[in-house]
């Protein structure tokens, strides 16, 4: 595995690359959602690129930019294990040099949710993925399911922009009692780590619901707040019954839709999804 810190580093490696390229972007901290990801990377793929970078553009004032979790030995060595062949792991100055300005906003897709909940979260997200792309010029890149909306932006702009990149979709991937992976579960501690678990239980019951016949969103909203409020450490932020694709939210469910939640346990948000009736 190679490891760069400039982007002149990355174009000198890409040059000498001819087969199909996949990059898995990540902030670091990595946990078996990201080596899924990588994994069915090196599977698709002829070489296989990880960025880690911890994107300032992405947080907002007083949330967890400082404190997000880093642990660049550790997050090597799984990579070397998972079938990296390049690294990219660039200081903030190489992605964000001085006179930058130039910002990427995909519109409605991220306005509701997280996006309102943290203003200019995704334009920072956007922003950074278009660079990425376009250092790395990979032939796909793998985001996880449960960043659902992100998910979304992100397609939004591959497809408005014309990129060349295929955007591929990863399933969560959980814990033994349901809980998503995340970076930031390293901040719970051990009352709020099983208080964390109703989140996917909110989602199982709401699903369920819908198996069951039922189809009015604020139905399906009401069983998910139900869950939740079972939990005193739990409270909840949003929850949301959405089209997938325009985050738009549904009066009746007639096709495919995002069941998704944000709920803060501790001082910790945490999001979850699922998809139904695809």
């Amino acid at each position: 595995m190679k490891s760069v810190t400039t982007v002149a580093g990355v174009r000198e490696w890409r040059r000498a690359q001819t087969g199909a390229i996949g990059l898995v972007p990540t902030m670091g901290a990595l946990h078996e959602g990201h080596l899924s990801l990588v994994r069915r990377a090196r599977q698709e793929n002829g070489c296989v690129a990880v960025s880690i970078f911890v994107n300032p553009r992405q947080f907002g004032p007083g949330e967890d930019f400082v404190r997000y979790p880093r642990d660049i030995d550790r997050d090597r060595g799984l990579l070397s294990q998972s079938g990296c062949d390049l690294l990219f792991m660039p200081l903030v100055e190489e992605m964000y040099p001085a006179g930058c300005e130039t910002v990427v906003d995909v519109g409605s897709v991220a306005a509701p949710l997280d996006g309102e909940r943290r203003p200019g979260h995704f334009r920072g997200v956007a922003t950074v993925v278009l660079k990425l792309f376009g250092i790395v010029e990979p032939t796909r890149a793998y985001f996880g399911q449960k960043d659902a909306q992100q998910l979304a932006v992100i397609r939004r702009m591959a497809a408005d922009l014309n990129l060349a990149t295929e955007i591929v979709t990863g399933a969560t991937v959980r814990e033994a009692d349901g809980l998503a992976m995340s970076s930031r579960n390293a901040y719970l501690i051990a009352g709020e780590r099983a208080a964390a678990a109703v989140l996917y239980r909110a989602l199982i019951a709401a699903r369920d619901r819908f198996a069951t016949g039922e189809r009015e969103a604020d139905e399906l909203r009401r069983v998910l707040r139900q869950v939740l409020a079972s939990e005193p450490l739990a409270h909840v932020d949003y929850v949301s019954v959405a089209d997938p694709d325009s985050m738009q939210e549904l009066t009746t469910v007639t096709a495919a839709a995002l069941f998704s939640l944000a709920v803060r346990i501790g001082s910790t948000h945490l999001i979850d999804s699922i998809v139904v009736g695809a």
